[in-house]
């Protein structure tokens, strides 16, 4: 019988639509597994094989989880607001809600073709006010408990998008994440969500089985660190300087100190003849993005404000400077510079020849180039002298907390995220303005404030929600003559950071959540690329925590299980449909069929690491599967029993598939497949074998194998039926083959029992008939012996 894929794949997906087994409401949550891909982002009209990559291997897993018992939910969505869609709608020339819709008909096609068992019926769409009613409930809900305000902030302004970017999408080179454009420095009142709240609670990963690295990058981007708030006199003056240091056992070697340009206390400590040239070096300073006044290989600048501040300790006088290198974004603004001991103080010292004091010495290390960095002991630190760093901390905290010049506090880089969008596609903020400009949460009943449509929505460098007229008369006809509303989106992350939650009660129009759909969370395996560790994972972590303090829901961690897949990259390129690179599973599909197709990516390399795409090796999966369809359908070659060795390979294989299955190691789950089938090719199998050997196959071929399965006889699906489980004592092999070489070339084979002795085994190969034809009257000069594998006798 010929492998058909069409027509097999064509029936397969029509029966699986109307299989109740994808009905959510079928599903009991008792032994539950939620299994969840990142959301897929309609912002081009097509998937290409980098969407294939993270959906296929997942829905792999998925199947392998429901054959092992578990009740496995696997919902899927599209996140569809945002900048990619909103451009892409330019681009065209449409408006982005018919773009999206078109684009997300296009890619559910898609993902039906691959397979993949998804309760459709679960779908969410954050584009539409039947979702980002909830989104905006979400955002009432912080507001209303502290944790979300507006305030005027320094942002990141992009040029070419018109719109503000979170820290977090501005690459380290300065330029936007989304439009590569520079990033400018902006004033603007934005709206923030008050995550800083969480930093100490983001830091718990307890119980959670997440990637080591994003772990890592997590903590990073927290920036825990423990240190002492000290405060510094100004001479002559009502005001006080508060840096935040992790080294207060430098203290004595405190030579200047460096405010921010944008510090508050700038303008009033000022000298009148440095007026002018701080205050142009500040606006020169404010072109500059955070990026920028950061980078460690350019020359630091900064200006004399003529001002002195006086040591906390010894009274001794300390030049205040500004310095764009200090950010008010981080800790208070401004920094006590130690330069014998921090590589940048050391550095910009040396330009405007200011004082370097050593007061830590740390064995082999001398200032001389560069600052000496590390622990060590104190030295020219008065009470601190021959203190070690940690014992020479504590003395120093406990001295300004007694003299009442500083306090022991812990501090973190995170900074509140900044959820303000100056453009059209996303979800409107629901706040609105009193006459006076005060501003009021929109009341609940009034949800979802629907978006516009009356709006010009190309980036103008303002929000292009001002430009309309319905939106205004809206306002004004509920809350009254001058009221104005908000004319910031919501940043699409807003709508990510929570819709796992929304999954198992999609359509629910009273909440956005239930005590029963909750019964299926946290979120059990959730699969997508590390590139989000700092920022979607960050923020669903921080709204779960949050949700949990209101009483919204009972856990505090959204994913149990982290799995990143690797990136697919084109000609070493990662595929971007900005770059023009990517390449579409269409023609494989048509040409080979989405067995053959999501096979092969898989067996491409570890799932984690992905690789540069080459289809070359597709044809070697088509053949595998063409192969394993002839010896399961063959009726002419069924076996009443198995040998030994059959069984053992049989056994072998179950064993090695079902561990590295659940590791997610598809590709060696594929090849030791590929071996069964290349074993048994011109062998005889069981009725129970060929079972046995399509129950393994079907999580990565779903297709083929259902195909198989009715041909053997089952009426119902092989997703019904129980994942097989070896037999641990049919993989104990009672015999082994041994190689016989001589000088390296082959001569020979022996079986000899699986625990032979080595000198056993040596004396057996020499009695070789054919290997003793070439070693016999000759002299042996090594007998090498690989255990289980081969003997080599080396002769002169």
């Amino acid at each position: 019988m010929e492998y058909d894929f069409k027509k097999i794949e064509n029936k397969w997906q029509k029966l699986w639509a109307k299989n109740p087994d994808f009905d959510f409401k079928q599903l009991d949550n008792k032994n539950k597994k939620y299994c969840l891909t990142m959301f897929s982002y309609p912002s081009g009209d097509k998937l290409h094989i980098g969407h294939w990559y993270n959906y296929g291997p997942a829905d792999t897993f998925a199947r392998y989880l429901k054959m092992r018992g578990y009740n496995v939910f696997q919902p899927q969505g599209f996140d569809a607001f945002g900048l990619p869609a909103e451009n892409y709608a330019i681009k065209h020339g449409v408006h982005p809600a018919e773009s999206t819709s078109t684009n997300i008909s296009t890619m559910r096609k898609q993902l039906n073709s691959i397979g993949a068992m998804y309760h459709w019926d679960n779908e969410v769409v954050t584009c539409e006010k039947e979702y980002y009613k909830w989104t905006q409930w979400l955002f009432l809900k912080l507001y209303e408990n502290n944790l979300a305000y507006r305030k005027e902030a320094m942002v990141n302004w992009d040029p070419i998008d018109q719109t503000v970017l979170a820290n977090e999408q501005v690459r380290s080179d300065g330029t936007s994440d989304r439009s590569g454009g520079l990033v400018e420095q902006k004033a603007l009142k934005q709206w923030f969500f008050s995550i800083t709240k969480y930093s100490e609670r983001l830091l718990d990963f307890d119980n959670l089985n997440w990637p080591s690295k994003t772990i890592r990058m997590q903590e990073n981007w927290i920036g825990r660190s423990e240190g002492a708030y000290i405060k510094f006199q100004v001479e002559n003056h009502k005001s006080s300087i508060q840096v935040f240091t992790t080294r207060p056992d430098t203290l004595f070697g405190c030579t200047y100190l460096v405010l921010s340009p944008e510090h508050p206390d700038l303008e009033k400590i000022v000298i009148n003849s440095q007026k002018e040239i701080v205050d142009k070096y500040c606006k020169e300073s404010g072109i500059k993005n955070e990026i920028q006044r950061l980078d460690n290989q350019k020359s630091k600048t900064g200006v004399f404000t003529g001002c002195y501040a006086l040591h906390p300790v010894n009274n001794q006088r300390i030049p205040i400077w500004v310095a764009d290198y200090v950010l008010m974004s981080y800790g208070t603004g401004s920094i006590m510079a130690v330069p014998g001991h921090d590589q940048r103080d050391y550095e910009f010292a040396v330009k405007y020849e200011i004082d370097i004091i050593q007061v830590v010495s740390v064995p082999g290390q001398e200032i001389g180039d560069s600052a000496i960095e590390g622990d060590g002991q104190c030295i020219n630190s008065d009470f601190l002298n021959k203190l070690e760093t940690k014992k020479a901390k504590e003395k120093m905290i406990s001295w300004l907390e007694k003299n009442k010049k500083g306090k022991k506090t812990i501090n973190y880089r995170l900074r509140d995220w900044l959820i303000s969008r100056q453009r059209y596609w996303g979800a409107p903020i629901p706040i609105v303005y009193d006459p006076e400009g005060k501003p009021h949460p929109i009341p609940e009943k009034h949800l979802p404030w629907l978006l516009p449509n009356d709006v010009e929505y190309k980036p103008k460098g303002t929000s292009p929600l001002g430009s309309s007229k319905e939106l205004i008369e809206r306002t004004e006809k509920i809350f009254g003559s001058g009221w104005r509303p908000e004319i910031d989106t919501m940043d699409t992350f807003v709508c990510s950071s929570w819709y796992y939650l929304r999954y198992p009660d999609s359509k629910n129009d009273e909440k956005p959540f239930t005590e029963e759909s909750n019964k299926w969370l946290p979120v059990d395996y959730y699969i997508g690329g590390a590139e989000h560790a700092t920022m979607h994972l960050l923020y669903s972590r921080f709204i779960t925590k949050a949700l949990q303090d209101l009483g919204y829901v009972n856990f505090n961690e959204p994913f149990l299980n982290l799995f990143h897949q690797g990136t697919i990259t084109k000609d070493s390129a990662k595929m971007s449909k900005s770059k023009g690179n990517t390449v579409s599973p269409d023609r494989f599909i048509e040409d080979y069929g989405s067995d053959t197709f999501r096979c092969y990516l898989m067996f491409m390399g570890p799932y984690d690491e992905g690789g540069d795409w080459n289809d070359k090796g597709i044809t070697g999966i088509d053949r595998f599967l063409k192969r394993s369809f002839k010896i399961v359908s063959t009726s002419d070659n069924i076996s009443q029993t198995l040998s030994s060795e059959d069984e053992f390979v049989l056994h072998s294989t179950i064993k090695s598939v079902s561990e590295d299955i659940q590791n997610m190691k598809f590709n060696t789950s594929i090849s030791r497949l590929m071996e069964f089938v290349n074993y048994f090719y011109n062998k005889n199998l069981t009725d129970e074998s060929k079972h046995q050997f399509v129950q393994l196959l079907s999580p990565f071929a779903p297709h083929i194998c259902e195909e198989m399965w009715s041909l053997l006889g089952s009426k119902d699906s092989v997703f019904k039926s129980s994942w097989p489980v070896y037999d641990s004592q049919k993989i104990i092999k009672s015999s082994m083959q041994i190689a016989i070489q001589v000088n390296g070339k082959m001569r020979g084979t022996i079986d000899v029992d699986a625990n032979e002795t080595k000198d056993e085994i040596i004396r057996l190969s020499k009695d070789n008939t054919n290997v003793n034809s070439f070693i016999e009257n000759k002299q042996i000069l090594r007998e090498i012996y690989v255990p289980g594998k081969l003997v080599n006798f080396v002769i002169k």
